[in-house]
């Protein structure tokens, strides 16, 4: 995966193209964060159609570094609501380790995020949050 193919999956997610999200990955995926195991393109769908149905979320990429095993990225996520994301939801929704947002807030988070490749396609991925 090069910087170029990388800011390609950015774009894709930051326009909400969730299949085209999902084209990066390989054929069985192993996404796991903050408590959600994603291996579908229907899961990856619902997850993020769910989430971005109460924020508007974008990767701001600041460094990026590959290998034919590895892609690591390091950036800021942005996520602005647009509608109340409550505790009570999030609970209901399987996500305790997620923080409520108010409509109207922002919440901007330095990440880490490795995406492990094999043939050039996304195999699992791993992220952590610096606070």
């Amino acid at each position: 995966m090069t910087r170029e193919d990388y800011e390609r999956y950015a774009a894709a997610f930051n326009a909400r193209d969730y299949d085209g999200v999902f084209d990066f990955y390989a054929e069985n995926p192993r996404m796991e964060f903050f408590g959600i195991k994603i291996t579908t393109r229907d899961q990856l769908r619902e997850f993020y159609s769910f989430l971005h149905s109460y924020v508007h979320e974008t990767i701001v990429v600041e460094k990026f570094a590959s290998s034919d095993e590895l892609a690591a990225v390091e950036g800021v996520i942005r996520i602005e609501a647009y509608r109340d994301l409550t505790r009570e939801i999030l609970d209901a929704h399987g996500m305790q380790q997620f923080f409520p947002i108010a409509n109207g807030d922002v919440q901007e988070m330095r990440q880490y995020i490795h995406y492990h490749l094999e043939d050039g396609k996304i195999a699992s991925v791993g992220c952590a949050i610096v606070p």
